[in-house]
């Protein structure tokens, strides 16, 4: 997942993930990808609800320090009632971050919380079959690509990624 990001070339990136009922962390930025896959690998599941309100509150502090060109979500469930999530996610947009949420699985109740996450960011929703990597690796891509040279960037590519996330986009 990671080395797809990493050929868009000149990204640096960060890992926030949540596990348990209140750890929330974040590594630092790197565009070391080698780092990233070993935090990744290393991070033990715990139980627990989501914490989407507490990463984009830190998506916010950390574009409010540097500007954050994109944050990307990546979940197949959501524990917190959208009053809790949608403020956040309105002030991210209105600090210029689009967020691009991918869900795993067919919950209506978290397609449509994601769907108005992605619109009041000027994001993107997708969707993707469970045990799709090769899927959800064109859409990270897609996303890094985007981040980084914008959509005149996005639109030269023409992978399946990138289609998806344009339609949405313009």
């Amino acid at each position: 997942m990671f080395r797809e990001v990493a050929t868009a070339g000149g990204l640096e990136v960060q890992l926030v993930y949540y596990r348990g009922d209140s750890q929330c962390a974040a590594s630092r930025w790197t565009t070391d990808t080698n780092h990233l896959t070993k935090i990744m690998t290393g991070i033990m599941c715990r139980a627990g609800h989501t914490q989407l309100r507490k990463v984009l509150t830190h998506a916010q502090k950390e574009t409010r320090l540097l500007k954050v060109g994109a944050l990307i979500f990546i979940g197949d469930a959501l524990e917190e009632e959208p009053d809790e999530v949608i403020p956040e996610a309105h002030e991210l947009g209105r600090l210029g971050v689009p967020a691009f949420l991918f869900q795993e699985g067919d919950d209506r109740k978290v397609e449509q919380v994601f769907r108005e996450i992605a619109g009041v960011t000027k994001g993107a929703y997708c969707r993707f079959d469970p045990g799709a990597a090769r899927q959800l690796a064109e859409l990270l891509k897609a996303v890094a690509v985007y981040a980084v040279g914008g959509l005149t960037a996005l639109a030269a590519r023409k992978d399946a990624g990138a289609v998806k996330l344009l339609g949405q986009l313009k």
